[in-house]
C-alpha cells in the first residue's frame, strides 16, 4: 500500500528551487536539500528521483514565474516598448527574490560543463530558444524590420537578458533604444 505524503509537494519543490538558485546544482548536496525541504532522501527520490530529477523540476517552477512576465511580450508585445517593460518587469521581479542572485535559469547555463546530464542541457537550450523566439515576434510585428536584423536584435535582447539576469542588484537601464 502507497503512503500518503506528509508534504506539499509544491513547497518542497520551491524550497529546493530556492537552495539550487542560491548555491548553483554543483554545491547543493542532497544533505542539502533533505534538510532545506524538511523531508526525507527516500521521499526526495521517491517524489522527484536523483538530485537532476528534482534540480529539473525546480527549473520548470522557475520557468513557470518567468512565464508570467513573458507573457505580455509572447500575447500582444509590440516592439521596444514591449521589451522595454520586459526588462523593466524583470527587475520588479528580482527584488521579490530573497536569493538575490540574478536568474536560476541564467545561473545553471553558466554553471553547465563536461558534467552536465544531457536532459539539462535540453532543457536550458530549449528554454533559451524560446525566449529568443518570443523576441523575434515581438520586433517582427514592426513590418519594416528585415528578418536578418530581428535575428541579429533578438541574439542581442538574449544576451542582454542573460547579462541582466546575471546581477539584478547592479541594473540601471536609463534611455536605452531598441531601433
Amino acid at each position: 500500500m502507497a503512503r500518503n505524503k506528509l508534504y506539499i509537494e509544491e513547497e518542497v519543490l520551491d524550497k529546493a528551487m530556492n537552495l539550487f538558485w542560491k548555491n548553483g546544482f554543483a554545491s547543493t548536496s542532497m544533505q542539502k536539500l533533505e534538510s532545506e525541504m524538511g523531508i526525507n532522501k527516500f521521499s526526495i527520490y521517491s517524489s522527484f528521483g536523483k538530485k537532476e530529477g528534482i534540480f529539473l523540476r525546480s527549473l520548470k517552477c522557475n520557468k513557470n514565474k518567468l512565464n508570467v512576465l513573458l507573457l505580455p511580450l509572447n500575447e500582444n508585445g509590440v516592439g521596444p516598448a514591449a521589451i522595454k517593460k520586459y526588462f523593466y518587469d524583470f527587475i520588479e521581479f528580482s527584488k521579490e527574490v530573497d536569493t538575490g542572485k540574478g536568474c536560476l535559469i541564467t545561473n545553471t547555463a553558466n554553471e553547465l560543463n563536461d558534467d552536465t546530464t544531457q536532459e539539462i542541457r535540453e532543457y536550458i537550450s530549449s528554454f533559451t530558444a524560446g525566449v529568443k523566439e518570443i523576441f523575434v515576434r515581438v520586433l517582427g510585428r514592426n513590418t519594416s524590420r528585415i528578418s536578418k536584423e530581428i535575428e541579429q536584435q533578438a541574439d542581442y535582447l538574449l544576451l542582454a537578458m542573460f547579462g541582466f539576469h546575471l546581477q539584478p542588484d547592479c541594473l540601471l537601464i536609463h534611455n536605452w533604444r531598441i531601433t
